[in-house]
């Protein structure tokens, strides 16, 4: 099997060595532009998916507003965002535990104005990707500090080699008709809060 593998990879390499080599890629493009606000812009563009935004001072408070009653899961996040009002679920969970949370808490890696997109990238108040795929109801935590202009300055934040997830809005897709449906790849219902930092 190794000889056969070898001997394919000896004829394309021979039938591409004629082959004039790539041109550069020009990356002169536009990485930044001057905003007003990329706070507010950044909150505009996400509610325009249909997301709901809400710029808060107090995060426990918002927290225990939003899920209050319900069963929530939680990757590694900060001590005062585990309010006591709602029951936490913790790592490791299973599919079926996952899909029968009623949501997930999470923070982000970065918020992007121009496109209304949140950045996940399995770090620290993220958790694994499925975690924010499963759960019908997805709360996010952005700090300002976290929330950029333009995708490529929030591509010179992460890092490649994360498994990344780019979120623009709750989970939807449409049919042929255009009829829309919610909640297939992901969760129904997105709601941001907006903290300083």
């Amino acid at each position: 099997m190794a000889d056969a593998k070898a001997e394919i990879l000896r004829r394309i390499r021979t039938a591409l060595a004629d082959r004039p080599s790539a041109p550069p890629i020009p990356r002169d493009y536009q990485r930044s532009r001057p905003f007003p606000s990329v706070l507010d812009l950044f909150a505009e563009r996400v509610a325009d998916y249909r997301a709901v935004v809400r710029r808060v001072d107090d995060v426990p408070a918002a927290i225990r507003d939003s899920l209050s009653g319900k069963r929530i899961v939680a990757p590694d996040l900060p001590g005062d965002w585990l309010v006591p009002e709602v029951t936490w679920l913790r790592e490791p969970l299973s599919v079926s535990d996952l899909d029968s949370a009623d949501g997930v808490l999470t923070g982000c890696a970065v918020g992007i104005a121009e496109t209304g997109t949140i950045v996940l990238d399995a770090g620290l108040t993220q958790g694994r990707r499925a975690l924010t795929l499963l759960p019908d109801h997805h709360l996010c935590v952005v700090r300002a500090d976290q929330i950029v202009g333009t995708v490529p300055e929030a591509l010179e934040r992460l890092d490649p080699h994360r498994p990344l997830t780019f979120i623009s809005g709750p989970s939807a897709t449409s049919d042929i008709e255009m009829d829309r449906v919610e909640g297939v790849h992901g969760p129904r219902n997105l709601e941001v809060l907006i903290v300083p930092g």
